[in-house]
Parts: structure tokens; C-alpha cells; sequence
């Protein structure tokens, strides 16, 4: 743990676990506040996870959730109110524990001057320097004039940010461009599903962040707070203020834990799994590689999701596992989908649907997942079909892979970036903002009618780049997006579905069929997923290199 005491009976930390109450508690910490939304990190445990832990300690525990950088002065007052109320000491944490400074830093403007705030907060390891104006100034944040000012800001250092930085630079090498991004760690979130069945180790598919960001390209390491476009500014966590000629915003999507009861308390035991998160996938595999009998239950939420084949992917490479070993016969899979096809695009189903009679799964369309029962082992769904009464069925198991549901982050949702279903407006061809011309959106976080997969930031991030750099030029946009994704569906360990298409579920394919036909299962595309597209990730996307992602001209068209 790190600890990082403010005042006699007050401390902050970044995320702690469930595994840390214990030590809290003889530490002699009577209380935990929470500060951090659930599902901001795949590798992030949810509140209630913790909170059962802290009462099971005797401690107590409050949820005070602050979306990065949106601290306000409710929330502040409510933080004020709470350390009055609990017994102390009180330990509040968020991500890195910088939320949890700044509403202890607002929450005490009244009570102490602001020299000795800034210095109780700095010799715990947090400058408040950039909240020093909201203090003395009502929590006011003025955008007049910016802490930082840069020709191109990039939200998110995803694969869409970075790669979109990284070809910013290889076309504008002297572009100053700044990427906004948290986080520590980027993940290679496609190679998730084959460790969770059993090929690829978790780690390889982690890097440092700092290792990725392109050279000549500045990492503000802060979460963003809010979006104000007619001035041209980002705010970020502390209240601080970047300015920008250009504006890119792709910081991905929420995973929505929480949406289905009683699952964070039981991810990660209880045969409860998820290939959605980096520290659960391993567990997946464990689940499997041990299973010889029982039910094993496969989940797909609502549309839309990121790689709307992962879910199904699990159950085949699953499946394979158990045929291998000779134990299949034994396992009831159920795959239970809140859709109604199997796959959006019709051209493969007819190979797919043999893998789900060669595993003699169960189809169970219009099944959603709303409950989890984890120590029972029982899933609640609700169902919805056609001409039929909503009910709710439940199933026990004996291990449940679960997608969770899925939205755009809570600080996109509320901007004036966001449609009124809370997606970033662009225009599906130019990835332009439709009324803010001077940003651009890619990747999981915009409202374009595409599938939600890496391989559509690779196409998108050209795209963004060109048309950019045309804009800056005083040129109209150059490059269109056709709505290209790829699900690589991995059937067998050996064989692969390899999905590609773009709008309106137009085939798409990379290759001519007699090298590779993606509508049916093939070792190529197996060898593709396995050998060749993690290094392309890793050294040829994320590094402005367009292997088979040159941008598309704009033919007869007008934004």
C-alpha cells in the first residue's frame, strides 16, 4: 500500500483491494471513502468489492465517486461533511489519491489558508498548486488563458491516441501536440481473449505507457475533468486548463460493472470470469483448464460493445479446450446473448454456427444478464423477445464468463462533445466533429455505426491524421472512413473466423480469398492473429507505420 498521510487522522492512497483492509484496519484506519467510479481501469476492483471487506473489518465505508477532474463544490462539501461524521482515522482513495487530495484541499478552503493547504498536500505528494485558483476564487475555473497551450490535443493514449499522435508526427514531424492519459499502463486489450484461453501469458500484452507515446510528443499524465469547445479548452484533473488548435478525442469506452448486480463483489472467485479485464483473464483459463463437468455460461450484453465476437470467442476457444481433453460431453455451454443473431454480419454465421454444433452449445438469444448470485453460483437474466412478455429466468453454474455492459466514459457523456446517447457526434465519414470543426473523434468513444474493434482505430487514425493535417493547411478534409473492423473469431485453438467489413456489413476483406477467405476457418488467420498482429500493434500502429491502413481518398463528396 502506499499511504500518504495529510493530517493527523486523514490520509489518501491510489486504488487499494480488498486484500489490504486487513492491514488498514490494524493500522488503525476506522474508515474508507471511496473517491473513484467504479470500472475507469480494466484492472480495477468496484467499490462494493472493497466496501464488503471494510465492514467485515469493522470499518466504515462511503462511496463518493468523482469522475476525473470533475470535482465540484457539492462534492467537495459532501467530502467536508463525511470527515466530520466518521471516526477516525479516514483513508480516501481514488486512482492515484489526487482526487482525494483536491477535495480535501477544497473541502478545508474555509477552514485554513491556502499556503498551509498547498503544503500539507505537497508534503504528502500532490501538488494543489493548479486548484490554488478554485480555492480563492469560488471554484471558479477560468479559460480565458490556459496553463498549457498546444497546436494538436489528443484525449486518451488508447490504441486509437497514440496511433493517430504517431501519425500526426510522420506526416508534421514539428507538430506540438500534447496526449492527455492517466493511466500507467497500456494494454494490448485483443490478445485478452487468447489468455484467457490458454496462449497468450497476460503479460505480454502490458506495456508502460511512457515506453509508447511518440517521440517529440507530450504526455500530461492527468485524467481530463470537462470539455469547453468554444474556448478551446480541456480541463483537467486539479482544475488545471490545456488550450488547443485541434482537438482529437478517443479515451475509449466505461465497462459497466455495476450495471449487473451483485457481480463486483464475485469477479474473480466463485467461478464468476471475464476475458474484459487484464487481471481476470488468467482466470478464465484456470476455469477452464480445470473444469471436467458442469455448466459453463457465456454472456453478451446489449450493442454496443468493444469486439462484439469476444464474448463468443470465449466459448469456442473453451470448447476446444474441453473437446481436447476429452471432458466436452460433461459441460453444458449456454451462451446466452441479449441480441438476436449470433454475429451482425450474416456472411459468417454458417461457420460459426458448425462450432456451435461441434461444442453442442445452447443458444439463448434475447438473454440478458442482471443479476449475479456468485456464492450460489446463479445468474438471473431478463428476456425480451418478440412478441413475448419480459421474464426473468435463472440458471446455476458452475463457471460464467461475463461481458460486461458497456458506455462512453461518464466525463463524454455529459460534455457538449456527446449525441443524446452520450457518443462523441462525428461525421461517419471524416470522424470530424459535426458541430465543432475543429475536433476530430476516433475509436470505441464516437458515434459512427461501426464495430467497436482495434482493427477499425488502425484504419481511423490515418484518417484523423490526414484529414488534420489538411485542415491545418486550409484544405478540406482528404480522407473517409468506410466503417472497416475486423473480429478475428477464434473457433479453435489453430483456426479463425477472420471477420472483416465495414457499413452496412459490407465485406471487407484484406486478402484475396484463394490466400485467405475470412468467411470460413482457416490456420492463416490464425497464424495472423497469433504471430503477426501483436508486433504490428505494437511496432508498426502505435508507431504512425500504416501497413494496410492507408487512408481512402475522399471521392465526390462534401462534409
Amino acid at each position: 500500500m502506499d499511504i500518504h498521510q495529510i493530517e493527523d487522522g486523514f490520509a489518501v492512497s491510489p486504488q487499494i483491494t480488498a486484500d489490504d483492509i486487513p492491514a488498514l484496519a490494524k493500522a488503525g484506519f476506522r474508515a474508507i471513502i471511496c473517491n473513484r467510479p467504479d470500472a475507469e481501469g480494466p484492472d480495477q476492483p468496484g467499490h462494493e468489492e472493497i466496501a464488503a471487506a471494510a465492514t467485515q473489518a469493522g470499518m466504515d465505508f462511503r462511496f463518493l465517486p468523482v469522475t476525473p477532474g470533475m470535482v465540484r463544490d457539492d462534492t467537495a462539501d459532501s467530502f467536508g461533511q463525511m470527515l466530520m461524521e466518521l471516526p477516525g482515522p479516514v483513508l480516501a482513495y481514488c486512482r492515484t489519491g489526487t482526487r482525494s487530495a483536491t477535495l480535501w484541499s477544497l473541502a478545508q478552503a474555509s477552514r485554513r489558508p491556502l499556503p498551509e493547504i498547498l503544503s500539507r498536500t505537497k508534503a504528502a505528494g500532490y501538488d494543489m498548486n493548479g486548484v490554488a485558483r478554485r480555492i480563492s476564487n469560488g471554484g471558479k475555473t477560468p479559460t480565458d488563458t490556459g496553463d498549457a497551450q498546444y497546436q494538436v490535443v489528443i484525449v486518451g493514449a488508447g490504441a486509437g491516441g497514440i496511433s493517430v499522435a504517431a501519425s500526426l508526427k510522420s506526416r508534421r514531424p514539428d507538430l506540438d501536440i500534447a496526449v492527455i492519459d492517466p493511466a500507467d499502463i497500456h494494454y494490448y486489450q485483443p490478445g485478452w481473449t487468447m489468455v484467457g484461453g490458454g496462449i497468450f501469458n497476460a503479460e505480454t500484452t502490458a506495456k508502460t505507457m511512457g515506453s509508447l507515446i511518440p517521440k517529440g510528443v507530450t504526455w500530461l499524465k492527468s485524467a481530463v475533468a470537462a470539455f469547453e469547445p468554444e474556448n478551446n479548452a480541456v480541463i483537467l484533473d486539479g482544475c488545471r486548463v490545456v488550450k488547443y488548435d485541434r482537438l482529437v478525442v478517443c479515451p475509449g469506452l466505461k465497462l459497466d460493472w455495476a450495471a449487473i448486480e451483485g457481480l463486483e463483489e464475485t469477479l474473480g472467485r466463485n467461478g464468476v470470469t471475464s476475458n474484459y479485464r487484464y487481471d481476470l483473464a488468467p482466470y478464465t483459463w484456470k476455469l477452464v483448464s480445470e473444469m471436467t463437468a458442469g455448466r459453463a455460461i457465456f454472456t453478451q450484453p446489449p450493442m454496443p460493445i468493444k469486439c462484439a465476437g469476444a464474448p463468443q470467442k470465449a466459448m469456442y476457444l473453451s470448447g476446444d479446450a474441453w473437446r481436447r481433453r476429452g471432458v466436452l460431453d460433461q459441460i453444458d455451454i449456454q451462451f446466452c446473448n441479449a441480441g438476436g443473431v449470433l454475429f451482425g454480419v450474416k456472411d459468417y454465421v454458417p461457420a460459426l454456427m458448425e462450432y456451435v454444433r461441434r461444442y453442442d452449445a445452447q443458444l439463448n438469444f434475447f438473454h440478458n444478464l442482471v443479476a449475479i448470485d456468485g456464492p450460489a453460483r446463479r445468474a438471473t437474466f431478463q428476456t425480451c423477445a418478440p412478441d413475448s412478455e419480459p421474464r426473468q429466468v435463472q440458471m446455476d453454474f458452475d463457471m460464467i464468463h461475463v461481458c460486461p455492459p458497456q458506455t462512453a466514459p461518464d466525463f463524454i457523456r455529459v460534455s457538449p462533445l456527446a449525441d443524446a446517447a452520450g457518443w462523441v457526434d462525428v461525421d461517419q465519414a471524416t470522424l470530424r466533429h459535426k458541430t465543432h470543426d475543429n475536433i476530430w473523434g476516433l475509436g470505441d468513444v464516437m458515434n459512427a455505426p461501426n464495430a467497436k474493434t482495434a482493427a477499425a482505430a488502425r484504419k481511423q487514425a490515418p484518417i484523423v491524421a490526414a484529414n488534420i493535417v489538411a485542415d491545418i493547411d486550409g484544405r478540406s478534409a482528404v480522407a473517409q472512413y468506410d466503417g472497416y473492423g475486423s473480429c478475428p473469431l477464434t473457433v479453435e485453438r489453430g483456426k479463425i473466423v477472420l471477420a472483416e467489413f465495414g457499413y452496412g456489413g459490407a465485406l471487407k476483406p484484406s486478402f484475396p480469398t484463394w490466400l485467405l477467405d475470412g468467411t470460413r476457418p482457416t490456420r492463416a488467420a490464425w497464424w495472423l492473429k497469433e504471430k503477426l498482429l501483436p508486433p504490428v500493434y505494437w511496432k508498426a500502429m502505435l508507431r504512425g507505420k500504416e501497413w494496410l491502413a492507408r487512408p481512402e481518398k475522399i471521392t465526390a463528396r462534401s462534409e
